[in-house]
């Protein structure tokens, strides 16, 4: 694998700012082989349908393993000369949060998988590229678990920023390097 791609990157913005379409590039880019860890889950037909959409613009290429809960499903793969692309660690948080009901039980899950996503990455010296939203630049969210999501996600941005060896901040599908 070429050295430039041994690292860690997390893509940074609101919806629709570019983060998927610019990961979906860097991995391609790479040249290495294509992995896409897929956590949106399709619970009605607008979700089936944009998943769909989502599949068939990356080609075949690429090898999907959902992980919605977990990372079971690339923990246990040899990663070395991947490109694996997380899209979204928005959509992991919500499902832990949904799922778990506690706020603490899903903050501890979602620590444990992302760290030792990030430490199999450190140890085999993978591309990896994370996608999260930035929700903290809205209105303060009506309901107490809107404000227990967008604090949870912000916690999760912050540590993954100092994590990873690169970080951007895209807006209007413009990247701009922050780290």
């Amino acid at each position: 694998m070429p050295e430039s791609y041994d690292r860690s990157v997390l893509l940074l913005g609101g919806a629709r700012s570019g983060k998927s379409h610019l990961g979906v590039r860097m991995v391609e880019e790479s040249g290495l082989k294509p992995v896409y860890c897929a956590t949106g889950v399709p619970l009605d037909a607008e979700m089936e349908e944009r998943i769909a959409r989502h599949r068939a613009e990356r080609g075949e290429r690429w090898v999907t393993v959902e992980t919605p809960f977990d990372f079971g499903g690339v923990l246990g793969r040899d990663l070395r000369g991947v490109g694996l692309l997380l899209d979204c660690v928005t959509f992991f948080l919500n499902n832990l949060l949904f799922r778990e009901k506690e706020e603490e039980k899903a903050r501890a899950l979602a620590y444990r998988e992302l760290g030792a996503l990030l430490e199999k990455r450190r140890k085999e010296g993978f591309f990896l590229v994370l996608i999260s939203n930035e929700v903290g630049l809205g209105i303060v969210p009506e309901t107490p678990e809107g404000r227990i999501f967008r604090d949870l996600q912000g916690q999760v941005n912050q540590w993954l920023a100092s994590e990873v060896d690169e970080v951007y901040m895209l807006l209007a599908g413009i990247p701009w390097r922050l780290k």
